[in-house]
């Protein structure tokens, strides 16, 4: 049996976003993407308050990298638990929630999460530690599912993790076609298991796991640097010089059941 160190381990990209962990927020697109997400996800969800006030939503966000939608979203929920799969983003997270002034109600696991009944996760009750794992008012993932190869399994987890009226707001890249490759530079293309999400396979496909009431909104587009040439900005990842790139449009989709939950 593998052990959870090992699962995450082979979770796929985590070396790389490991490696990436302590330089990850130094990318500005990174930290728009996040703020546009987040506003995407506040007119689509009105029960996201600040402050979020008794009846406040409990949010889990899967592959939360370093923290950075987890962070804006916290003052409107009443906890946020945070999960990635690649340590390295979580001791960042981690070490950014010890700092004055940081959110208080954010818990960072670093769990490859398979199963809704994860003893790492937090118990429903907190005075039966041992009992049923909490379940969620509303699940978020942003520029995560572009990196995951079975995306039928990770709907099926997130469904159990969800109560019966409860939410998704999955945001990521449309597929564009072949032109969507394009958006990740050669030396970045560890753990990309595609370079975007087709909006119609995703939407039957959250229909089949049991997903009701799924709605597809073209929520924004972002501009990036991107490579002319294959191989272009090297090992950095992107332009190191003037001069290197070009500027390509990228359309972002958030993929949601906005009125009557789950079919449990």
């Amino acid at each position: 049996m593998a052990t959870a160190a090992s699962s995450l381990h082979a979770a796929n990209g985590n070396e790389r976003f490991n490696n990436e962990a302590a330089n990850w927020d130094n990318n500005p697109f990174v930290h728009e993407a996040s703020r546009q997400a987040l506003k995407a996800i506040l007119a689509k969800f009105p029960a996201l308050k600040n402050p979020p006030g008794e009846n406040g939503l409990d949010v889990l966000e899967l592959g939360c990298g370093t923290g950075l939608l987890s962070s804006i979203i916290a003052p409107y929920a009443k906890r946020v638990v945070a999960v990635d799969a690649a340590p390295g983003m979580i001791e960042v997270l981690k070490t950014k929630l010890q700092k004055p002034g940081a959110p208080q109600n954010i818990l960072p696991l670093a769990v490859l999460l398979e199963d809704a009944n994860d003893k790492r996760l937090p118990p429903a009750d907190e005075f039966n530690p041992d009992g049923p794992r909490l379940k969620f008012d509303l699940i978020i993932s942003h520029l995560v599912l572009h990196h995951i190869p079975d995306l039928r399994q990770v709907l099926n987890t997130m469904q159990d993790c969800l109560k019966h009226s409860g939410w998704v707001a999955l945001t990521d890249f449309e597929d564009a076609g072949p032109d969507s490759k394009s958006f990740h530079a050669r030396s970045r293309m560890e753990g990309v298991a595609r370079h975007g999400i087709h909006v119609e396979t995703m939407e039957i496909l959250m229909n089949e796991v049991g997903f009701v009431n799924v709605n597809v909104d073209r929520a924004w587009s972002m501009d990036k640097n991107v490579e002319k040439v294959d191989g272009e900005f090297g090992d950095a990842g992107r332009a190191a010089q003037a001069g290197q790139g070009q500027r390509k449009a990228r359309q972002l989709n958030m993929f949601e059941n906005t009125t009557s939950g789950v079919r449990h």
